[in-house]
């Protein structure tokens, strides 16, 4: 049964790959490199002993995306990766995001509604929600104004995949991530970004192996139980496994409706600060960190509420905060030796 995977070697991407490999699927992935590289092939290959199909596609060319559903027209589900996702960058350049991730988004969904039926799970995100009213976030909380373009193209994502369900033989399964970590056991994949890392892990593991001078911890007078912010931290392994699960959803004909929402994350909430001390627990070493002013867009709080991930799909995050910073922190001292 083959899969398409769009942004296949990015971070997700990859670890979605194996766990796709693994179950004995047969995957072809897209990706124009633009945050990833070819090393990730090889990378995915040592950990499954499979030759994964790879294309270089740009998902803003139309014409390349239509040429690849001819050629391969046995696809029996496509999940959606490939897309810009940088609250800052996106702030500063709207208009590449909403080209990148709309567009694409588009162009794929018209070659699906061509086919008699297909499966597409979309990369989707918390920020949505932007801050909740309430803790932990269920499905069901009110989606507010984007704080981003980023968070913006998500929204309108979704409100595309909802309108397009109802005129074709599409299925469809939203997945709301929360904050994605870490790394393969294998150390063989993993967060690899391009320049100036904007997520935290990646700054902490780079700040502890000296590539950074240190670290910078945005705000420290919100109000939580040590003043700096709470998010939902999932091992980027538990993420790949949902995707997996939630493709053979709609493979079975499971979903109950056409477009189904689930939430992915541990239900457990950690400071900026207490990632910074389970860090040092796992790697042994003092990291350099100051404390400097909030950042624009930034939520005080955002955690989920897994309890429909958990009961429907039958997924839970089995990995902790410690499994998931040993993993990223093995991968940084990989990627540098």
């Amino acid at each position: 049964m083959k899969i398409l995977v769009t942004g296949g070697l990015g971070f997700i991407g990859s670890h979605t790959v194996v766990e796709l490999q693994n179950e004995g699927f047969e995957v072809v992935a897209i990706d124009n490199l633009s945050n990833s590289s070819f090393e990730v092939l090889d990378g995915i290959e040592k950990i499954t002993g499979k030759k994964l199909l790879f294309e270089n596609i740009d998902l803003r060319e139309k014409l390349a995306i239509q040429n690849f559903f001819k050629k391969h027209q046995d696809i029996m589900g496509v999940i959606h990766f490939a897309a810009s996702k940088a609250v800052g960058e996106s702030v500063e350049n709207p208009l590449l995001y909403y080209e990148n991730n709309i567009n694409s988004l588009v162009y794929l969904l018209q070659e699906l509604a061509n086919l008699p039926q297909a499966n597409f799970i979309f990369s989707s995100s918390c920020t949505v929600y932007g801050q909740a009213e309430k803790m932990p976030i269920t499905e069901d909380a009110s989606v507010q104004p984007a704080n981003s373009p980023y968070g913006n193209t998500k929204q309108i994502g979704e409100e595309i995949i909802n309108d397009v369900v109802k005129v074709t033989n599409i299925n469809s399964v939203l997945l709301r991530y929360f904050n994605p970590i870490g790394a393969h056991s294998s150390a063989e994949i993993g967060e690899l970004p391009i320049g100036v890392p904007q997520n935290l892990v990646p700054f902490i593991t780079q700040t502890g192996i000296g590539i950074r001078k240190e670290l910078s911890v945005y705000g420290n007078d919100y109000p939580t139980p040590d003043g700096t912010c709470i998010r939902d931290y999932i091992h980027v392994v538990d993420l790949a496994k949902a995707h997996v699960v939630a493709l053979q959803r709609l493979l079975n004909k499971q979903n109950l409706e056409r477009v189904e929402t689930f939430n992915l994350g541990t239900g457990k909430g950690s400071s900026v600060l207490e990632v910074i001390n389970a860090f040092e627990k796992v790697s042994g070493q003092k990291l350099p960190y100051k404390i400097v002013g909030r950042r624009e867009g930034d939520v005080i709080s955002a955690y989920a509420n897994t309890d429909k991930a958990n009961k429907v799909l039958g997924w839970k995050a089995a990995f902790s905060l410690e499994d998931a910073l040993a993993s990223a922190w093995k991968w940084e001292q990989k990627v540098r030796s």
